[in-house]
């Protein structure tokens, strides 16, 4: 357990730089005639929605400096809406933050839910000090390894429409495949670990796994399993091991001699996220082939390799897949 004061800023070097926000929502209950007044825009100190608006932009911005732990971040889109609810007398505000990081923008939306509604408070309190502030929530973030996440109390109709959460792509129950390739794996000098991590991932993105395989570095016996997997309708093959530079590691050329279709962006959107992590990344020979409908996957042999690919690659492969099968590019 740790002692008081004993504080820490999170360590975020080994997350992924990907596309975050998050929407914060709050109100100010005001009371009938502040109400009016607020709506109507005719306080003695001034537009109180007006000001709150730029109030709400710079909390968003001041979120590190108020807040000791939070991370300093370059935000992209700072919005804030205020809007009048008459059958509550109540502003009812909102905060919509985003940024490319490796951390969420959260604190940041509720940062400028904070300072928009106080400024509204500061404007309104000379006519009405009965005023109260409530419902301070965030009401859905996306991005990062977890996603989507919508509060439990869902959202209304007109803040589904207006902010429109995008969940992530998903398999939808794709046929998929994992094979491991170890020469000692195989021999059972130690446990498969690749693929146990693998098949969590693929699942985590709404694959469905049917076929599950540990097999030595060979690429005549890889080339038969895959024809194999055509056949059952596989759609997606991930294959693990046999990228590297040792003398068997020869999974790129197995694929490559099926004489499919490369997809070369994958392998070098990999190598290019990875690099962020570890130089050793630009050493891995990754590749991709679409054959016979299915796309199969050279993936690194290291479990922690393998699954920090389909971090980077999941989002993509629903629509690589889609496109296989004959849709379009939207």
């Amino acid at each position: 357990m740790q002692g008081k004061g004993n504080f820490h800023m999170a360590d975020v070097r080994a997350k992924r730089v990907t596309r975050r926000r998050a929407v914060a929502v709050g109100e100010l209950h005001a009371g009938a005639d502040a109400f009016a007044m607020i709506a109507e825009r005719r306080l003695p100190k001034g537009d109180a929605l007006a000001l709150a608006e730029i109030a709400g932009l710079q909390g968003a911005k001041q979120a590190s400096a108020l807040m000791p732990l939070c991370h300093p971040l370059p935000l992209d889109l700072v919005r804030v809406r205020c809007l009048a609810v008459p059958a509550r007398h109540a502003i009812r505000v909102y905060c919509e933050v985003a940024t490319e990081a490796r951390t969420g923008v959260e604190m940041e939306a509720l940062a400028g839910v904070n300072a928009a509604l106080l400024t509204i408070y500061d404007l309104t309190k000379p006519v009405q000090p009965a005023l109260r502030i409530e419902g301070i929530n965030l009401l859905f973030k996306e991005g990062g390894k977890s996603g989507l996440w919508i509060c439990p109390e869902g959202l209304a109709d007109e803040e589904q429409e207006f902010y429109a959460p995008r969940a992530p792509t998903t398999l939808a129950g794709a046929g998929c495949a994992i094979v491991t390739l170890s020469d000692r794996a195989a021999e059972g000098v130690y446990p498969d670990q690749s693929g146990p991590v693998l098949r969590e991932a693929v699942e985590a993105l709404g694959g469905t796994v049917r076929v599950q395989t540990v097999m030595a570095d060979d690429p005549a016996a890889l080339q038969a399993h895959l024809c194999e997997l055509a056949d059952q309708g596989i759609r997606l093959c991930l294959c693990s091991g046999g990228t590297g530079l040792g003398p068997r590691d020869q999974t790129p050329e197995a694929l490559i001699a099926l004489g499919g279709r490369e997809v070369p962006g994958l392998a070098e959107l990999f190598r290019a996220e990875s690099a962020a992590f570890t130089g050793h990344a630009w050493l891995s020979r990754s590749n991709a082939v679409l054959w016979r409908g299915m796309l199969i996957l050279a993936l690194p042999g290291s479990p922690k390799a393998a699954r920090q690919a389909l971090d980077i690659l999941g989002s993509l492969l629903s629509h690589a897949l889609a496109m296989a099968a004959g849709g379009d590019h939207r």
